[in-house]
């Protein structure tokens, strides 16, 4: 492998072989003497481009937006709770002895896989509450979800995170974070990782996995996008999302250096692989139950129910102007 320049400046990232170099200070700027964080706004903004993009687009599933938007605020606070949770929990020898820190998300520590798994619950309850039909919702957010990964993955290259084992590849990156913290980390150099066959050198460029995941979530967004109009029953959307990203995650994540273990196993790696393969084996049973009994699953957006809930709220909001 080819050696890269040692860097002493923090905020410095450089991608070696493309010959790109960036200088940026994790803070954005302060307010009233509080430090707001690239890695804040960005996830906000991924979470608001999904936003914009699934509202409009919830006729298409059936769904009425009024009563969906509980779901949706509900979601979100349910998605940043799960995801912090998640993430302490499995690294829960570091905050034991400060938990004023559990609090504190605006450097990272939020577990994408935490995320989903409360936005979801929180959406879903609160979804039977206001009668939105599940399947369609999931259907939307799941094509959501993909925009907000795709985006929230970049706060993780200015907070220099989240990155690979060495490598010679042409998209290998290095930063004056990333050199500081192989070197000053113990779980690389004699700790966790290292016992678990992760060995990575700062002399060497990395992996830029939030460059892979990001990549692949925007496309996956276009896929399915396109795919949702040729949808052939309520859930196929949501069942292609976790097979899409199960699939990379499982790559990406033997890559890292940082993932989240229970003794030997990535907890990540073996989650993705586990919805990847049920995904995959539901989706060939459904397949072929479409394919029997073609007129036994209707798309909600097609039901008398949906018409008339939708015809209902265009009426409540005409009246209401």
């Amino acid at each position: 492998m080819t050696e890269v320049q040692s860097i002493s400046d923090p905020n410095i990232i450089s991608f070696p072989k493309i010959g790109w170099e960036f200088d940026i200070d994790p803070t954005a700027f302060t307010v009233f003497g509080l430090d707001i964080q690239w890695y804040g706004i960005i996830i906000v903004s991924g979470l608001l481009l999904a936003i914009l993009y699934c509202f409009p687009n919830m006729k298409k599933f059936g769904i009425d937006t009024d009563r969906a938007v509980d779901a949706v605020i509900g979601g979100v606070i349910g998605g940043i709770i799960g995801a912090r949770v998640y993430y302490v929990a499995f690294r829960w020898d570091e905050y034991r002895s400060d938990i004023k820190a559990i609090l504190n998300t605006r450097n990272g520590g939020l577990a994408i896989y935490g995320g989903i798994i409360g936005s979801v619950l929180v959406g879903l309850l609160i979804c039977k509450i206001r009668r939105v039909k599940m399947l369609p919702m999931l259907d939307i957010c799941s094509i959501g979800f993909l925009i907000g990964q795709g985006i929230g993955r970049w706060g993780n290259f200015v907070n220099q995170e989240a990155f690979g084992t060495n490598t010679d590849s042409i998209f290998g990156m290095t930063g004056g974070r990333i050199q500081q913290t192989i070197i000053n980390n113990t779980a690389y150099l004699d700790g966790e990782m290292y016992r678990n066959g992760v060995e990575i050198s700062e002399k060497y460029a990395v992996h830029p996995c939030f460059l892979y995941e990001s990549a692949w979530c925007l496309l996956g967004f276009a896929v399915l996008a396109f795919f949702s109009k040729r949808r052939k029953y309520d859930g196929q959307i949501m069942l292609m999302y976790m097979a899409w990203y199960g699939a990379e995650r499982f790559i990406v994540e033997g890559l890292r250096t940082d993932s989240l273990m229970i003794g030997n196993m990535r907890v990540s790696q073996a989650l993705s692989l586990i919805i990847c393969i049920a995904s995959i084996i539901l989706q060939i049973i459904f397949h072929f139950r479409v394919k029997r009994d073609p007129e036994g699953y209707i798309l909600y957006v097609d039901t008398d129910e949906s018409k008339l809930l939708l015809s209902e709220a265009a009426e409540s909001k005409s009246k209401s102007r």
